[in-house]
């Protein structure tokens, strides 16, 4: 059942971004790519802030908008509230470790991936 509220909950946050992509708008700056990321940690924050004592709300609804919405608008809300989290937990070096690990790898993992697609052959 736990599945079926992510997956409900993602279908929403996927559509909500693909709606935010349509916005037209020219620059060479990803300008929407970071409104969907500030906005979906934004929106990751207050669903953390509101349920957090709340007996009153079930572990589904919770799934539905954390894990499911906002997973499915944007991972960045996720890596923006666990990198959060550890900062707060005054795990500062942890944190920054996480902060730096997660923007220099996906780079360099982007990076070696496009180089090693032009070569593969299918």
């Amino acid at each position: 059942m736990n599945f079926l509220f992510v997956a409900l909950g993602g279908a929403i946050g996927a559509m909500a971004r693909y709606a935010i992509s349509l916005i037209p708008v020219k620059t060479g700056f990803p300008i929407l790519t970071l409104i969907t990321n500030i906005a979906g940690a934004i929106i990751i924050g207050f669903i953390v802030g509101f349920t957090s004592n709340k007996d009153n709300i079930s572990g589904n609804t919770v799934l539905f908008w954390k894990t499911g919405v906002c997973g499915g608008f944007t991972t960045f809300s996720t890596f923006s509230l666990e990198a959060f989290n550890l900062l707060d937990n005054k795990q500062y070096t942890l944190g920054g470790l996480y902060i730096v690990l997660s923007v220099t790898c996906c780079i360099l993992g982007i990076l070696c991936v496009e180089k090693l697609a032009t070569v593969v052959k299918l």
